[in-house]
């Protein structure tokens, strides 16, 4: 379909780089006009915006299957050639309110001909840092470049909250050290917790940033493919931060669980210890509080007391035995 024929079913924030470099907000009914080799509009979109799927299949000519990819709920850091275009999925940490950071968002990008289309179901910080920049006349100047700072944006944030993790396990394993600070189970598990669903879609993401650095399209340059190569290098170490983060926080939780039940142990072992005494000395009473005749001594005036003489000798007797064969 010619772009002249195409119809806007949908409303999207639209901004045109113009051919003097400079950046401007734009409408749908701009897309196709205005452009040439060095400019490009770039349409960002929601995902639940209503007919936004049938307007990039459609009108704008996208594949199905691309637009199935950049639709999908449970979409993964990925990159796909097509022609002269990329399709570019990534995740970053979610920053909006109310939100844990680690329930990480996804931006779907679209770099095809003259135009840049990016898909998000909620908000992006890293598309609303560039369209905050682009208002303050600083914006990208190349579609490589949009994807440099998009890519550079998201490795910010996701660093901060990697750091934010270590940090956290930094704390628990000094509050180890303190005796009696053994309610950190909880906060164990949420370090893990966190570990595992950053790990889920960082770990992809750095293969995919590798990739990206290395295609070969005419809109990227060689400073743009170093540029991304480096925030893949900075992904791994994320990566690698978040390995050792999750694994220190398994020693701790084992560190933990060894002090509750060498705790545990102890306090069976002195239960056992107390009942083993008390054991003898229960049966001696029980056997003389007996409600039957020819009870001895029911009839003598200090036989309480030679009973209480006894129980007392014998218990001693006990813990004394006891310490001998090092029980005690």
């Amino acid at each position: 379909m010619e772009k002249e024929d195409i119809d806007f079913p949908v409303s999207a924030q639209v901004y045109m780089l113009e051919k003097t470099g400079t950046w401007r907000a734009g409408e749908m009914s701009d897309i196709g006009h205005g452009q040439n080799d060095d400019a490009f509009c770039w349409v960002d979109l929601s995902l639940e915006q209503n007919g936004a799927f049938e307007w990039l299949a459609e009108d704008i000519g996208i594949d199905p299957l691309t637009c199935e990819a950049l639709f999908h709920k449970g979409t993964r850091p990925r990159v796909s050639r097509m022609n002269d275009g990329l399709m570019v999925i990534l995740r970053g940490v979610n920053c909006n309110p109310g939100h844990d950071p680690e329930d990480m968002v996804a931006v779907r990008m679209l770099f095809c001909d003259d135009m840049i289309i990016t898909l998000r179901k909620k908000l992006v910080m890293a598309v609303r840092d560039i369209q905050q920049m682009i208002q303050k006349g600083d914006g990208p100047e190349s579609k490589g470049d949009f994807l440099v700072f998009v890519t550079e944006l998201i490795a910010d944030r996701m660093g901060d909250v990697v750091q934010d993790l270590d940090e956290t396990v930094d704390q628990i394993e000094e509050d180890l050290i303190e005796p009696g600070e053994l309610d950190l189970a909880s906060t164990i598990a949420d370090a893990k917790r966190v570990a595992i669903h950053l790990r889920r879609y960082i770990a992809p993401q750095r293969d995919t940033l590798y990739r990206l650095a290395q295609e070969r399209v005419p809109w990227m340059s060689e400073i743009d493919r170093a540029q991304l190569k480096e925030v893949a290098e900075r992904t791994a170490r994320f990566v690698d931060d978040i390995d050792s983060a999750r694994e220190r926080a398994g020693i701790a939780f084992d560190e933990v669980s060894n002090q509750m039940a060498g705790q545990m142990n102890r306090a069976i072992y002195t239960l056992s210890i107390v009942t083993t005494v008390f054991l003898p000395l229960g049966l001696l009473t029980g056997l003389l509080g007996i409600n039957v005749g020819g009870m001895p001594g029911a009839e003598f005036e200090w036989a309480f007391w030679l009973v209480t003489l006894l129980i007392v000798v014998l218990g001693l007797g006990l813990v004394w035995w006891f310490k001998r064969i090092r029980w005690l």
